[in-house]
């Protein structure tokens, strides 16, 4: 009788001890499995960028992330309510890291496709577009050119396959500024990138292109986040907006551009 009293208080004891552990999560980890409850509660929103795309995002001679994607960064970091902490990655791998929640949010000027919109939602961040960048003497005057002309472009973007639809011999380049690089040195002879990356490259290092053509395309840019994120896009669609309003959007982009490119 002792040893069956034994065995049921153990078994008692033990479906408790089991039914704790697979319970409701406390208050504080059901809001952290929130992401906008998370960033509230760590006090930081971390957000991933390539860090070679001047002006947008780049390492400055501070060695800190710089340029236009920072400053929206951390204008909406702010109005959050918590600091930016920004990390780089490679491009062709930064949405697989989004959706392994390495980061929150992918801020770095990403190109809005309808294949990344598979996998990923994004808030409206500015328009731009893609123009095919040559030589001062070059004799391209478009896309009607390009078959069999070697042209340089980021590894990963929208501009590869574009290039490849005007029969291009395609090189890719980890940045634009390697492919501009490399046309200086005559092992290519045009470079596709967004028109704003390549006239304000020209401008600031007094490089010897130019932009020919009419842009190939209009590039929506978005601020990439979680499809299981619907809370957190909305207030940061609300944060963007209310930026817009009231100037500070304008201020950060003619700051980078002398112009708003909204």
């Amino acid at each position: 009788m002792k040893r069956f009293l034994f065995l049921l208080v153990a078994a008692i004891l033990t479906i408790a001890t089991v039914g704790c552990a697979s319970g409701s999560k406390s208050g504080s980890e059901q809001d952290a499995s929130n992401t906008l409850e998370a960033i509230k509660q760590r006090g930081t929103i971390i957000l991933a960028m390539g860090g070679k795309y001047p002006p947008f995002n780049f390492i400055n001679k501070q060695n800190q992330l710089d340029g236009f994607d920072m400053d929206i960064a951390k204008e909406v970091a702010k109005r959050l309510g918590v600091e930016a902490k920004a990390v780089t990655t490679e491009w062709d791998g930064i949405i697989a890291g989004l959706l392994t929640s390495k980061y929150d949010i992918i801020l770095g000027s990403m190109a809005i496709t309808e294949e990344r919109k598979q996998k990923v939602d994004f808030v409206h961040y500015y328009t731009s577009g893609a123009n095919i960048v040559v030589p001062s003497d070059s004799a391209v005057k478009g896309k009607e050119d390009l078959k069999g002309v070697t042209v340089g472009v980021g590894m990963g973007t929208t501009y590869e396959k574009k290039a490849r639809e005007f029969g291009a011999n395609v090189k890719t380049y980890a940045t634009s500024m390697d492919a501009f690089t490399d046309m200086v040195n005559g092992r290519v002879q045009a470079v596709i990138t967004d028109k704003l990356i390549a006239a304000n490259n020209i401008k600031e290092k007094n490089l010897p292109f130019k932009l020919v053509g009419e842009p190939l395309y209009d590039e929506e840019c978005g601020i990439a986040i979680r499809k299981d994120d619907p809370e957190l896009k909305e207030v940061i669609e609300k944060v963007l907006e209310e930026m817009r309003q009231d100037g500070t959007y304008t201020t950060i982009s003619e700051k980078w551009f002398g112009i708003d490119i909204r």
